[in-house]
C-alpha cells in the first residue's frame, strides 16, 4: 500500500517540475530508512539527458515548495536524479536512443498465436512494425504482435 503522501508529492513534484522545464517520472517516500528518503526521478520537458546541474537546481526548487507546502513534518533527505536507462523500452524515446543495441523482442507469432522471442540489434520501430537486425538480415515485426521489447547483454555467436 503506497505511502499517503506520495499522490501530494507526486502534484507538487509534478507542478514544480513543469514549471522548471522537466517532467516528473516517478516519486518515492521511502519511510524504512532513518531519516525517511523522497525520491524524485525526472526528464527534461524537451526528452534531452537530465545533468548533475539539472539535479541540483531542481532540488532547491522542490525543497522550497515542501517547505511551503508543509507536508512532511519530520526529517527527510531529499533525492534528485534520472531514471536511468529501462531495461524494457516503452516510449518512441527509447527507441531512438537505443538504435543499435541488442534487444530481445517478445511477441506472439502470426501463425501459431503462441508467443515466441527474437533477438537482435533494434533498428527502428515505427507506427506499423518494429525492425531487428537478426544475423544480418533485417526483420520486420507487426507492431500489433510485439508484446515487448527489452534491452539484453549482447551475445556471441
Amino acid at each position: 500500500m503506497p505511502h499517503p503522501l506520495i499522490p501530494d508529492l507526486e502534484r507538487l513534484a509534478s507542478q514544480v517540475a513543469a514549471d522548471a522545464g522537466f517532467q516528473m517520472c516517478s516519486v518515492q517516500l521511502l519511510t524504512h530508512r532513518i531519516p525517511m528518503t523522497l525520491q524524485v526521478h525526472l526528464r527534461l520537458a524537451d526528452g534531452g539527458d537530465v545533468s548533475l546541474d539539472h539535479c541540483a537546481s531542481f532540488s532547491h526548487l522542490l525543497d522550497d515548495a515542501l517547505e511551503a507546502a508543509s507536508l512532511i513534518e519530520e526529517a527527510y533527505v531529499l533525492e534528485i536524479s534520472s531514471p536511468g536507462i529501462p531495461e524494457t523500452l516503452i516510449e518512441d524515446r527509447d527507441f531512438r536512443s537505443f538504435r543499435g543495441f541488442p534487444v530481445c523482442v517478445r511477441h506472439r507469432d502470426a501463425k501459431t498465436g503462441a508467443e515466441a522471442e527474437r533477438e537482435g540489434l533494434l533498428l527502428e520501430r515505427t507506427d506499423d512494425s518494429v525492425l531487428i537486425n537478426v544475423r544480418g538480415r533485417s526483420v520486420r515485426l507487426p507492431r500489433a504482435d510485439v508484446i515487448t521489447v527489452r534491452l539484453t547483454t549482447p551475445t556471441e555467436g
